[in-house]
């Protein structure tokens, strides 16, 4: 049982832990370009997305077309540079929530379903950001680093 744990556990963990800033730095590359290409998109292309919203049923569309796409954006763009990283990883969450809501929610007939939504994986991994931090390899990391606060105790 020793060695099962030592080449299981040991060996794994040994080989993971040098690597341990490259999840967090994967995860906000992904999410940040891929947000702040959909919400600069939006942004450029308003008049269409209002449009969708109110097919959605989205109230005040002129108002949460904007506001959303912007979230999208500027958000994306803090998940890149690992900057304010836990408090942009919250609105995004929360986009993804009415995107399930009022896009998605007629879909849902089984757990699986529910769970293959792009949409729930990009919750997840807000929330992972969100609770995790950024990791080492971001602005935040050096922010709390240069206010002679350990980034370690903060997830970056």
């Amino acid at each position: 049982m020793n060695a099962f744990v030592t080449v299981f556990y040991d060996w794994s963990l040994a080989v993971a832990r040098p690597l341990a800033w490259l999840g967090p730095l994967a995860v906000r590359l992904t999410v940040g370009v891929v947000f702040m290409g959909t919400g600069w998109t939006k942004l450029q292309n308003l008049p269409a997305i209002t449009k969708n919203f109110t097919a959605l049923g989205i109230p005040a569309p002129e108002i949460l077309t904007p506001f959303v796409s912007g979230v999208e954006f500027v958000g994306g763009i803090l998940l890149l540079l690992g900057l304010l990283t836990r408090f942009a990883a919250v609105p995004l969450m929360i986009v993804m929530v009415v995107a399930i809501l009022s896009a998605k929610a007629a879909d849902i007939d089984s757990l699986e379903t529910f769970l293959g939504f792009e949409e729930v994986s990009y919750f997840v991994m807000f929330a992972w950001l969100a609770i995790a931090g950024p990791g080492p390899v971001s602005l935040d990391h050096l922010v709390l680093k240069a206010s002679g606060r350990d980034p370690a105790q903060h997830g970056a």
